[in-house]
């Protein structure tokens, strides 16, 4: 007993003599002066909890203001004030444990870039392309697979990882570009661990480590850059309702409460609770508990454990995450995935603090509804039961699900089917700013739009018609400007987030490219469309949609004719609109003239786009 009392004894001495035990993480990595948001460091190692956290005390400017221990004794939360004294450079902590180890560590903070805080965004003046990395392109094969992640490549599994990666994005800048896009977003590349079907990212493993297979920070930093040198803009897709059960921290939460449910860890596989993915009890004044309950807390998937928005601590470190992505990486706007999965209070909260910082960013939240009045409740703040998500912009489902029926389905003489586009459009007053709103025909978790349409070139071309003039902020779905479908003409993700075959696109496939990018690079000069107006025209039994894009200057026209006949324009039905403008114009398509005092016709099953300068 006493000499195994004289080890110990020479064990400690060693380690003073040693110096101070190391922290196994410190999150944010590093931080800036002159932020508005609070910085809240996690630090985790050995047995810290009820520990003394300090600052050299002749250093001006930083200093610790609360420390805060949680039920895992691993875990400590340390609240920092940064003063405006505060200096770019390193500083030393020191964190001293009630038995007497210590801790030191040093912090970095940057200096922020000139204009950080007031960055501009995305808005009703660009056009989003939306891309998987793993399908994109390969512009690197060594990172395919990587010995410090599970899962390797395999490009015959439908499911598994294809080699996509960021080298691929900045080799291909210029074909997005050429596009007439001024803006990228990127499924999530932040490293997922999940031993399968790990390639859409949706499963974080760590919030401030980009996938090696996709690359590193400093490829993401690097590939934001070189947009940015091509004029184009960079959203990062963000998710705060879950995180992935390959995360570092499942193997040891921060706290009882970091996640909902977390009983689920020993359920396994089906057993676990998941949501029940009831998002209307969130505005519904009838809706029970319970219902309420399951949506919010259960996990979105088996693989996926659902984040405790409602947790302060959680909520802070998922603020922090994001304000860091976004300033170290200089980043032009977010993407929220599943917003109304989270707690509401929560949600809101976040998102109110990264507006805080950056009162200009723009947030898009997907809120997957098919009718306005839901869609509507997740956008500013004019809603009855006072409640503000604050959230400036939301993905506009139900203009997709009514463009496509139209183009699809059959109408009536009394209700034709163009009307379901108008209908929607017709409660617009439900948002704060319609113009905000993202529209698109097709995403990665949609059906290609080519299948959607059978195929059909004009009904592709009309359909794209109207995203290159619609109010809103128009989004592109990689593959869809060359009509890609699934090789097997099946539907499901695996099968539909098919590789982009660069190089080896059919004659009919470059068609309609040439077209979506005409559309779309012309939309970049039209103020019209950009920073207009929108009226539009019921449609009668014809079924013939007419709207206008109304600038200072110039008035675009735009007919959709998805009747059976050709459309004739009575232009004196239109004169509200017309007699304010010049009578003379083209058809941006076919470059034809335009007289608004001579026929004009539109073919059946086509769209026309008139300018009026």
């Amino acid at each position: 007993m006493r000499n195994k009392f004289l080890l110990f004894c020479l064990a400690m001495l060693c380690t003073t003599a040693l110096g101070a035990e190391s922290l196994d993480r410190i999150e944010p990595p590093c931080w800036w002066v002159g932020m508005h948001t609070d910085l809240q460091l996690m630090l985790h190692g050995r047995d810290i909890h009820d520990a003394k956290v300090t600052t050299d005390a002749s250093v001006k400017g930083i200093s610790v203001t609360k420390v805060t221990s949680t039920d895992n004794p691993d875990y400590l939360f340390v609240d920092v004030r940064i003063s405006d004294l505060a200096k770019p450079g390193v500083y030393a902590f020191n964190l001293i444990t009630p038995d007497g180890r210590q801790f030191d560590f040093d912090y970095e903070l940057l200096k922020r870039r000139k204009g950080s805080a007031r960055r501009e965004s995305f808005g009703p003046a660009d056009a989003v392309y939306l891309l998987m990395p793993d399908r994109f392109a390969n512009g690197d094969p060594k990172n395919n697979s990587s010995s410090a992640t599970a899962e390797k490549a395999d490009p015959k599994n439908l499911g598994g990882r294809h080699g996509g990666d960021i080298q691929g994005i900045i080799d291909h800048l210029d074909d997005i570009y050429k596009l007439g896009a001024t803006t990228i977003w990127s499924t999530p590349l932040l490293l997922d661990n999940e031993s399968s079907y790990s390639y859409h990212g949706y499963a974080c493993a760590d919030y401030y480590q980009i996938d090696p297979r996709y690359g590193s920070n400093e490829l993401y930093r690097t590939f934001v850059e070189k947009a940015h040198n091509k004029g184009l803009k960079v959203i990062m897709d963000v998710v705060p309702n879950h995180c992935g059960t390959a995360h570092w921290w499942m193997k040891s939460l921060p706290s009882r409460t970091w996640i909902n449910y977390p009983e689920n860890l020993k359920r396994g596989g089906e057993r676990l609770i998941r949501t029940n993915a009831a998002m209307t009890t969130h505005s519904d004044p009838h809706a029970a508990e319970v219902d309420k309950e399951s949506c919010v807390k259960g996990w979105f998937d088996t693989t996926m454990p659902d984040m405790n928005l409602a947790d302060p601590l959680v909520r802070q470190y998922l603020l922090q995450m994001t304000v860091w992505w976004v300033e170290w990486a200089d980043l032009d706007g977010l993407r929220v995935d599943t917003f109304p999965y989270s707690d509401k209070q929560g949600i809101a909260a976040w998102t109110k603090g990264i507006r805080e910082e950056y009162r200009n960013l723009n947030i898009v939240g997907e809120v997957w509804f098919g009718d306005v009045a839901s869609c509507a409740y997740w956008e500013g703040a004019r809603q009855k039961d006072g409640y503000n998500s604050n959230l400036p912009s939301v993905m506009d489902f139900p203009l997709t699900f009514a463009t496509l029926s139209a183009l699809t389905q059959e109408g009536t003489s009394w209700e034709p089917s163009m009307l379901r586009i108008y209908n929607s459009l017709a409660l617009d007053r439900l948002y704060d700013d319609p113009s905000d709103i993202l529209i698109f025909l097709g995403n990665h978790d949609t059906a290609r739009l080519a299948h959607e349409l059978g195929g059909d070139p004009e009904k592709i071309k009309m359909a794209y018609a109207l995203l290159a003039t619609m109010r809103g902020v128009p989004q592109l779905y990689y593959g869809d400007e060359y009509g890609l479908t699934s090789a097997d003409g099946t539907v499901g993700h695996s099968q539909e987030r098919v590789d982009m075959p660069w190089g080896k696109f059919t004659r009919s496939q470059i068609v309609l490219h040439r077209y979506v990018a005409d559309l779309f690079t012309w939309r970049k000069t039209s103020e019209a469309v950009t920073k207009g107006g929108f009226l539009h025209f019921r449609p009668d039994s014809r079924n013939v949609y007419v709207y206008f894009r109304t600038g200072k200057k110039e008035a675009v026209m735009v007919i959709l004719n998805g009747g059976k006949e050709d459309y004739k324009v009575d232009w004196n039905h239109f004169l509200e609109v017309t007699a304010k403008y010049p009578q003379k114009g083209k058809n941006i398509i076919t470059g034809e003239k335009v007289r608004v005092d001579e026929a004009y016709s539109v073919a059946p099953g086509t769209a026309a786009i008139l300018e009026f300068r």
